[in-house]
This record gives structure tokens, C-alpha cells and sequence, in this order.
């Protein structure tokens, strides 16, 4: 099993430790050929510097009078934001009852007017980070408003593909967002607008190095009143499969225990690493696992857009299956057992 993380990396990949950039969008069949079918990630340089977006977006006032509403009884202008106590959503974190376990626990998610959602997340405030991070196709629904400053869909993509996104989503976070590793069951094209986003990307055959183990879900309760969070287990109980790598950029001052309890991790390949600049694209194929940072632009935000296309359920889906029911010998069986396969979105990051 270790063999095969070494040669999926040597045959699909190369002995280049960096992801392959593009500098230009590749044709269809490029695009299908050299990076779609071998399930390989990509950036594109210069992909979408002509969107109006790239330039318009990173104004405070242009976005807040395109998504305000002088009518008050109309939600077009209402987004959703998701509120943690510390930016990490969709993440593991200590359970209520049991502080020696860990939950999977999601945001609380708030319903507010877009310009009050922009100062909070521009300006954290001490008692929480708010990120906009719907993921339900919520830049089709809650911000269509923005629709003509981007293209509905990337057009080489589509033709390669042979289909339309599935959803196209929306993000605005700050230096404080983060998404923990995670994988998606799309093909995923996720566009920069503003700021920076960084990546750590593990392909599927690592499965066994994410230690995925069930999780009980929690939810986040934010009060206005009080101003602190509660968390509470949902009701019915749930499991949720995640990633149990929660630092992966773990400091010398607990790498000692993290490589004890994660040895296939951190003794393992490295993830590869890339950072997305404004006006490019990063082609995150189905299935790879992948940890997300950001960095602000000037305005304290960092803004993003990516399409979900739905993935061909076909030999290699059947492959990681078969991966994944394998037991390795330094990790407990009952981790990998019946896990279910669900389909989790980046700040779901993560993603």
C-alpha cells in the first residue's frame, strides 16, 4: 500500500514536487486528456483576468450597493454566513461531553444583509469569525446579483466534461478562515478573485494517511445576547467520516506527539502545496484530499469562486472503494470500517 502512494505519485504526477501550471486555459481536449482523465490537478494562469469580477470585487462600496436591496421585505440581498469561535468550520474539535474526544462539528449559520456580512468578516471582532461559505449553488441564489461580473461556467471545462457545474459557489473569508482536509466528489474549479488561497493536496490512494475515523456531528449555537457559542451533539445522533489530521501544519512544539499519533502522515510523502492568485484557476480533481488557507487582500477579505461538476462514478471510483476497504496493519480496523462516502464541500474548507 505504501508502494502504491510512491508510484500513483511517480506515474500520474512526475518527480516534480509542484502541481503543473498552466499559463493559458488548455483546450477541451487538453484539458480531458492531460488532467481529467488521469485525475490530475492543475493551475491555470491568466484564466480569468478578463472577468470584471478580478477588479471589481475587491471594492468595499461596489459590492455592497450590488448586493443591497432598498426594499426591506425582499431576502435577494440576505446571505448566509457561517460563524465559529475560531474560523474552523465543518472541523474537529473537542466534544461537549467529553473533552478527551473529539465531534465534527458545522458553523452556526446566521441569515444577514450582505453589508453587515461584509464588515464582519472585513473586521473580526474577538468573538467570532464569520465566513461566507454557503456551498448549496449559493452564488446562483444569493448572490446572482454578481452573475454578469463572472461566467456561469468554464466554458473548456464544460466542453471537456460534457456537462454544466452542478453548483457554483461563493467565498468570503479573512485571514482566520480555514478549511481541514477533506474530499469532494466533484470536479472541482475553484477561481480566486481576491487574496490568496493555499492549498495542501493529497491524492486519493493517501486515503489511508488521513486516518478518516467517524466522528459524532455537533452543531455551533451562537447567542447575541451573551456573545458565546455553545455546542451541542445533534439530535438524532449522526456520524460524519472526516479527516483526523487537524494540523497539518503542526510546529515543532508538538510534532513530537502529532507524528506518534499520525506516523503515516507525517512520515509519509509530502503534500504537494500551491497557493492561487487572483485571475487563476486550481483544477482540484475528484477525490483528492486537500487542507485550505487564505490570505487577504488589503480590505482584510479574501474572495473566491468555484463550480462543481459532477464526477464519472467509473473504474477509478471503483478503485478507491477497494482502497478504502483494505486494512492497513498500523492503523485500528474498526477506523475503516463502513465508511460511508458522502459528499462533503472546502469549507466543509475545504476545503
Amino acid at each position: 500500500m505504501e508502494r502504491l502512494w510512491e508510484e500513483v505519485r511517480e506515474l500520474s504526477l512526475g518527480s516534480s514536487a509542484e502541481i503543473e501550471r498552466l499559463e493559458f486555459p488548455p483546450t477541451p481536449l487538453q484539458f480531458l486528456r492531460d488532467f481529467v482523465s488521469p485525475n490530475k490537478p492543475c493551475i491555470i494562469s491568466n484564466a480569468t483576468l478578463h472577468w470584471p469580477a478580478v477588479s471589481l470585487w475587491s471594492q468595499t462600496d461596489y459590492l455592497s450597493q450590488v448586493l443591497s436591496d432598498s426594499n426591506s421585505n425582499s431576502d435577494q440581498a440576505m446571505v448566509s454566513v457561517h460563524l465559529t469561535p475560531d474560523g474552523r468550520a465543518d472541523a474537529l474539535v473537542p466534544h461537549p461531553g467529553n473533552a478527551s474526544e473529539l465531534c465534527f462539528a458545522s458553523a452556526h449559520v446566521e441569515r444577514m444583509p450582505f453589508p453587515l456580512a461584509l464588515r464582519l468578516i472585513s473586521s473580526p471582532s474577538a468573538g467570532f469569525v464569520a465566513y461566507a461559505q454557503e456551498q448549496n449553488d449559493c452564488f446562483r441564489t444569493e448572490y446572482s446579483r454578481l452573475a454578469p461580473d463572472c461566467e456561469d461556467h468554464i466554458p473548456w471545462a464544460s466542453d471537456a466534461l460534457g456537462c454544466l457545474p452542478e453548483a457554483v459557489n461563493l467565498w468570503i473569508g479573512n485571514h482566520l478562515s480555514e478549511t481541514s482536509f477533506h474530499k469532494d466528489h466533484y470536479e472541482n474549479l475553484y477561481a480566486v478573485v481576491s487574496g490568496q488561497k493555499h492549498f495542501l493536496l493529497l491524492p486519493p490512494p493517501d486515503f489511508h494517511r488521513m486516518y478518516v475515523r467517524r466522528y459524532p456531528a455537533a452543531r455551533y449555537s451562537y447567542s447575541q445576547d451573551t456573545g458565546k457559542f455553545s455546542l451541542e451533539l445533534e439530535k438524532p445522533p449522526r456520524h460524519v467520516p472526516w479527516c483526523s489530521i487537524i494540523n497539518p501544519h503542526v510546529s515543532s512544539i508538538g510534532r513530537d506527539r502529532q507524528i506518534s499519533e499520525f506516523p503515516l502522515y507525517f512520515n509519509g510523502p509530502k503534500p504537494f502545496q500551491c497557493t492561487i492568485n487572483p485571475g487563476e484557476i486550481l483544477y482540484l480533481p475528484s477525490m483528492w484530499f486537500h487542507h485550505v488557507r487564505q490570505s487577504p487582500d488589503s480590505n482584510g477579505r479574501t474572495i473566491a469562486i468555484n463550480y462543481w461538476y459532477d464526477m464519472q462514478f467509473d473504474i477509478k471510483y471503483a478503485y478507491f472503494n477497494f482502497l478504502q476497504s483494505m486494512h492497513h496493519p498500523s492503523i485500528e480496523k474498526t477506523e475503516c470500517d463502513d465508511l460511508s462516502i458522502e459528499k462533503t464541500g472546502e469549507g466543509s474548507e475545504d476545503d
